[in-house]
């Protein structure tokens, strides 16, 4: 069985999962479930074994996944969702998820999960949900449907790594590096004040110079602070365009931009697009 739309492609069939490789953009989030057998896949220089009851998470701007073996009793489930719906469901996980930087950087780097039998009843049951959902199409609330049970089964993977990987180690050990501790200040800030969209703003909140700020940003992520704040500036415009009907003028006052004509520049400069096309896109 092969189900897609364009927001989600959901396959337990060799073949769908040949053509996910082919017809997906390097950009998409996949999550891969082995229930039997196992793949062995080329992945950020080496040989990956996803075997029985194992998860495999690749996160947007990873490797791509390389060439990989199947044994024949190869059985799996998989999800790829692309970048766009990735960026929501963090938007929403930002805002309660301390650690949500240093979970997606410690998925790349550790993309193989061995999963509990309870955790791969969860799985299987958003799986469930998912491909209902994909095969009904008569639904004028799927998509907000497939965002929320993305969200949970997002969510569930967050808890599954709290209960099996100490991040508060990870942070203690990262924290003897002063880059380190300065680049989760200022991803911890930007959670806690997503509308502050200067540079010069979040160093003086941490007692540096912003050119500093962006010389730690930029070696710790590959990104500068102020395409941080983009960023993320951004996946919440994407979040209130995609899923609220908000006017464009609430919109601009939630996200506290000084007025409606600015968060339009804003926006078009972004995306591409004003914020009006860009909503109605979601539709095409």
């Amino acid at each position: 069985m092969t189900l897609f739309t364009d927001s989600i492609f959901l396959t337990n069939e060799i073949e769908g999962f040949k053509q996910c490789r082919e017809t997906r953009s390097e950009e998409s989030t996949t999550v891969i479930l082995c229930t039997a057998g196992f793949i062995d896949v080329y992945y950020r220089g080496e040989m990956l074994r996803i075997a029985k009851n194992d998860i495999f998470v690749r996160v947007p701007n990873a490797t791509q996944l390389g060439p990989y073996e199947i044994s024949p009793d190869f059985r799996f489930m998989e999800i790829a969702i692309p970048i766009n719906l990735f960026e929501s469901l963090m938007y929403g996980n930002m805002r309660v998820e301390p650690n949500w930087w240093a979970k997606q950087e410690y998925l790349k780097l550790h993309p193989v999960f061995h999963l509990t039998e309870k955790s791969i009843e969860f799985c299987e049951t958003y799986f469930h949900l998912l491909t209902l959902q994909l095969q009904d199409r008569q639904s004028d609330y799927r998509r907000q449907i497939m965002m929320l049970i993305a969200r949970a089964a997002t969510m569930e993977l967050l808890n599954y790594m709290d209960k099996t990987v100490s991040f508060d180690e990870i942070m203690r050990r990262s924290s003897v590096n002063s880059s380190d501790y300065t680049f989760r200040a200022f991803t911890q800030l930007l959670r806690e004040f997503p509308h502050e969209r200067e540079v010069q703003w979040y160093a003086k909140k941490l007692n540096i110079t912003p050119k500093y700020l962006s010389e730690i940003c930029k070696d710790r992520s590959g990104k500068s602070a102020s395409e941080w704040i983009a960023d993320v500036t951004v996946s919440e415009l994407k979040h209130y365009l995609r899923e609220t009907t908000l006017p464009i003028r609430e919109v601009a006052k939630v996200m506290e931009f000084p007025n409606s004509s600015f968060f339009c520049q804003y926006t078009k400069k972004h995306t591409g697009m004003t914020p009006n096309h860009f909503r109605k896109s979601k539709e095409a």
